[in-house]
């Protein structure tokens, strides 16, 4: 009898044993806790006892490796911790480089915490299964990793909300499964690495609110899946290039205000894109004559420019035209008349040289 207690007492304990995360995942998860603090809401009071695979609070594991593969920590949620405080989170701290000791992560989400500050630990590059990385709506300062294209397999890069400077390292060109780059918000200066280009899975790039300069990469036309491209408020000069206007299913183009200069694309007009905002820039020259039935603008926003010359009688050809600002340039001449201007105020086209026509005075 006591052989068979001890044999059953043994497998009881091996059992429990392969069905716990092991001691090494174990040790980082903690040491990353300890780098945190969350006063409000008690998120880390399940993260007890020795199996980080049982119920602790945004940790999910491999249900055959027992291996920790997603942290997900988010300071905006439905769940019921949220609701019954009837608040959003807040935490502060940094992200512990122990995080990186857990090398089959897939996703680390730690988002909206709003006072989590320090910088991105470099090691995150060694986290070669990495797919989901997420800190927006943080104080994190610092740079990107420069070799962040280590990461092959990360679809989701989102950094926006933060306080991050230097530059767009130039191995981001290496991440060819990137289809989401977020990095809205913050401080990043200097160029858009020509290498963009080889992003051949990438819908959004959002990169609005920065200090980014130099020109726009021709590169971005072989990014042939992007349908949203935000640069507004950056420092971005010269020529929009034509080939933007080419693009299978661009359809959103936020360029305002930078510094933009030379001559508004014909390709842009009468494209797929729907959303084209290019106001608070310096370009110059005429509206293209080419609108058509391709022509669909939700928004059409190209004013505080330098446009002169005629409002185009082909645009009254457009499929649609839902909000147009044409206001602060040098337009001049009779604004076109048609069915779907009648919902235009004076606002879309005040501040030109000498426009007339409704919705201003008679010509």
């Amino acid at each position: 009898m006591g052989i068979f207690m001890w044999w059953i007492t043994t497998f009881l304990a091996f059992t429990v044993t392969v069905n716990a995360c092991p001691p090494s995942d174990l040790a980082a998860l903690l040491a990353f806790k300890a780098a945190l603090h969350e006063p409000y809401l008690g998120i880390f009071n399940s993260w007890t006892g020795n199996d980080c695979c049982n119920k602790w609070y945004g940790v999910t594991c491999d249900p055959s490796t027992k291996r920790v593969a997603d942290i997900a920590l988010r300071g905006e949620s439905e769940d019921p911790i949220f609701q019954k405080a009837k608040r959003t989170g807040y935490m502060t701290g940094s992200i512990s480089p122990a995080v990186c000791n857990l090398d089959r992560l897939a996703n680390i989400i730690v988002a909206d915490w709003k006072g989590i500050s320090g910088t991105i630990p470099s090691c995150v590059t060694s986290l070669t299964f990495l797919r989901h990385f997420d800190l927006v709506g943080n104080q994190i300062s610092g740079q990107i990793p420069a070799d962040i294209g280590k990461l092959s397999q990360l679809t989701v890069l989102n950094l926006a909300d933060n306080k991050i400077t230097g530059s767009i390292p130039r191995s981001i060109g290496n991440l060819t499964s990137l289809m989401h780059l977020d990095l809205r918000n913050n401080m990043i200066s200097g160029i858009i690495p020509q290498n963009i280009g080889k992003l051949k899975m990438l819908s959004r790039a959002l990169l609005s609110n920065n200090q980014i300069s130099g020109q726009l990469p021709n590169t971005i036309q072989h990014i042939y899946r992007l349908s949203d491209l935000d640069l507004s408020l950056n420092r971005i000069s010269g020529p929009i290039p034509e080939s933007l206007g080419k693009m299978a299913v661009l359809a959103t183009l936020n360029l305002d205000g930078n510094m933009i200069s030379g001559t508004l694309p014909a390709t842009l007009i009468n494209s797929g894109i729907s959303i084209l905002n290019v106001s608070k820039n310096a370009i110059e020259g005429t509206i293209p004559d080419v609108f058509g039935p391709r022509s669909y603008f939700m928004v059409m926003d190209l004013s505080y420019n330098k446009l002169k010359g005629p409002i185009p009688k082909s645009i009254t050809s457009a499929s649609y035209v839902g909000h147009l600002d044409l206001s602060h340039n040098h337009l001049c001449g009779a604004i076109p008349a048609g069915s779907w201007f009648d919902h235009l105020e004076a606002s879309s086209f005040t501040y030109n040289d000498c426009l007339c026509g409704k919705p201003l005075r008679a010509c």
